[in-house]
């Protein structure tokens, strides 16, 4: 990776901490950037990469605050943005919030910790819950124990020995999000969905688990053929040596954390499918009708529904109708919010709104403005991923707790006028 080093500027570029780790560039340099910066924006060509005299600036914008990686020879610009998000993370957790003052009341931690994430421009422990255990705050001193837990130099660096719980459980969150549109002739222009499997784990020891996917899943991801699972992306936990055992094969972190993430492009059709109609009954009444049909199967039902339906900007006096639900007109937003506590799978609901109307002049504004849709379907996953079994293996042979949920929800979910 051979990063440089490590400058936070406030919003007016001056340097609050930085930190050399090769030593083969000026601390000057840093002057260079926020002039970088203005210039760039002026010509309205600001880029997250800036190159300047034989030097590079990686940089992110973080609650008013410039994060700098600075790199002088040729480096993996993905592992330097990742390590200045896993820096943000690090610090958020030790600090609640990242920001210029917590800087300031903060320098040797600060300081500490930039020394034991990197080493030589390489990053080396990241794992705040990890760095935590022998790097931690108190009135703004550092505390550290007089010798390096065996985590940071064994193999499992995610996670600390002597875990005990008196009550040994886990919970697995299945959620996707499904990220829709669909134009004006009701046809799917895009659709996608995305997935992840996070968990919450409160066992003790070193426990070694063993999680059983559906046979469908775990065949998509190791064909990774069109049309399956795609972007498949494990903890650092996983050994992924042992995938094709039709098993997945970890040792968790302790505490909450994401197994797995995965995208799956294929032809679904819309789980909740919109149509709308827009009729001006006379030049002072415009009337809206919206259809709202559950595609999905009668033995789930979507919960917390809402239906956002622009309108035009000219519009008062509303007048609703509707067979489920509540609608209310949202002046600020120019738009009518329809709730549907729940709606089952199968079932068909309707709205009417009726509004007064001193023009229609914004008619050609309101058509392109998409209706927007959220839903949660609990116990339901598009993509068929279920977990079949979940086996803890401890030493001390506890008996565990297995938790299960499934969740599909909407992601950007878009319906044009028809």
């Amino acid at each position: 990776m051979s990063l440089s080093a490590l400058f936070i500027l406030d919003i007016n570029g001056t340097a609050l901490i930085s930190r050399d780790y090769r030593g083969d560039i000026n601390k000057e340099v840093i002057d260079n950037f926020l002039p970088l910066i203005t210039r760039h924006e002026e010509t309205g060509t600001s880029a997250p990469v800036l190159h300047h005299n034989g030097t590079t600036f990686a940089y992110v914008k973080f609650n008013n605050l410039y994060i700098i990686g600075t790199i002088k020879r040729n480096a993996n610009i993905a592992l330097i943005f990742t390590f200045i998000y896993k820096f943000i993370e690090i610090a958020t957790q030790y600090f609640s919030k990242l920001e210029e003052e917590s800087i300031r009341d903060n320098f040797v931690v600060l300081y500490e910790l930039l020394d034991e994430i990197m080493d030589f421009g390489y990053p080396q422990t990241t794992e705040p819950k990890i760095l935590q255990t022998y790097i931690f705050q108190e009135s703004y001193k550092l505390k550290k124990m007089t010798s390096v837990p065996a985590v940071v130099t064994n193999v499992v660096s995610w996670r600390p020995e002597g875990i005990r719980y008196r009550r040994n459980e886990l919970f697995i969150d299945v959620v996707e999000s499904v990220n829709l549109s669909v134009n004006a002739k009701g046809s799917v222009v895009s659709n996608e969905v995305a997935g992840c499997v996070k968990m919450k784990v409160h066992l003790s020891g070193m426990p070694q688990l063993r999680l059983g996917l559906s046979d469908k899943i775990l065949l998509a991801i190791n064909s990774q053929d069109a049309g399956s699972l795609e972007d498949v992306k494990f903890h650092q936990c996983v050994q992924l040596s042992r995938i094709f055992e039709k098993n997945i094969y970890f040792i968790p972190p302790d505490g909450d954390f994401e197994l797995m993430s995965y995208r799956m492009n294929t032809d679904i059709k819309p789980l909740i499918a919109i149509q709308t109609k827009v009729v001006h009954s006379s030049s002072s009444r415009i009337e809206y009708a919206v259809k709202a049909t559950a595609q999905f199967k009668s033995s789930s039902t979507a919960s917390n529904v809402e239906v956002t339906l622009p309108v035009c900007q000219d519009v008062d006096s509303p007048v609703f109708r509707s067979s489920s639900g509540a609608a209310s007109y949202v002046p600020e937003e120019c738009a009518v919010v329809w709730k549907i506590k729940y709606f089952p799978g199968g079932s068909e609901v309707a709205l009417n709104a009726q509004f007064r109307l001193s023009s229609i002049r914004s008619e050609e504004k309101r058509e392109k403005t998409p209706v927007r849709v959220k839903f949660m379907i609990p116990y339901f996953t598009v993509s068929g991923l279920q977990i079949k079994y979940m086996k803890v293996i401890e030493k001390s042979n506890y008996k565990a707790l297995t938790w299960v949920r499934y969740t599909t929800q909407n992601g950007e979910y878009l319906v044009s006028f028809n």
